[in-house]
């Protein structure tokens, strides 16, 4: 249940034995010994936690039988329901199964997958969307030589885009008035989000940041550019 309350209440990705030991003197308990209590626990059939590098977490089985009888976080549980609508909001029929892909990985706590389908989400609508309009087409390529004027490119198709960076096309449409301020600051800002967790790193990717870069996608690239 301790461990149930780490994840669920502090929102914490995992945990480990300092740390359990910390929570049980701050109610004045003595603590079991970790190093053969939280070892047992994982190799329990089914196991209780799961250990990875960063420490130890509830197995997803004993975390949904724990959410059950204890109760999820309210504002969790308002978080998820808001996701779960998120998909009847966007009309584009493959764009709605990939959200609904995206968030499959959300609900198994896959955070890091999560932010990486919303990002290439997110960014493939502006792709398109700017692909639609040949007004938009000029205005990017206009801010493509602006920007950068040694590139030998004009875009055309889908595929011309992969010869730009995600940053640089960012930055071409912001050039080009394609994208104001605030949105080219949520798209930059989820962009290192997304490197951050592509890549096999210490930090620590938890459900609010999944949240946020869902939620903020959608609303200010999916839904506004349409």
């Amino acid at each position: 249940m301790l461990a149930w309350f780490i994840e669920a209440r502090q929102q914490r990705a995992s945990f480990d034995g300092a740390y359990m030991r910390q929570c049980f003197k701050e109610v004045g308990i003595e603590p079991p010994d970790m190093s053969v209590y939280l070892p047992r626990l994982t190799k329990k059939k089914p196991p209780q936690l799961i250990k990875e590098k960063s420490g130890y977490r509830l197995a997803g089985s004993a975390r949904r039988e724990l959410d059950t009888r204890l109760g999820g976080d309210p504002t969790v549980a308002a978080v998820a329901k808001a996701l779960a609508d998120l998909p009847g909001q966007v009309p584009d029929v493959a764009e709605r199964e990939f959200l609904k892909e995206a968030l499959s990985c959300y609900r198994v706590r896959a955070y890091r997958a999560t932010i990486i389908m919303a990002w290439n989400l997110a960014y493939d609508h502006l792709v398109r969307w700017i692909l639609k309009d040949p007004a938009r087409i000029q205005s990017l390529n206009t801010g493509i030589a602006s920007k950068y004027p040694k590139k030998v490119l004009v875009v055309t198709k889908h595929e011309d885009v992969d010869a730009l960076k995600e940053s640089e096309l960012l930055e071409a449409a912001r050039i080009a008035n394609l994208l104001d301020k605030n949105t080219t600051q949520i798209l930059k800002d989820k962009l290192n989000r997304r490197n951050m967790a592509a890549h096999p790193s210490r930090i620590v990717i938890n459900q609010h940041q999944a949240d946020d870069m869902i939620t903020d996608l959608v609303a200010n690239v999916i839904l506004k550019l349409a």
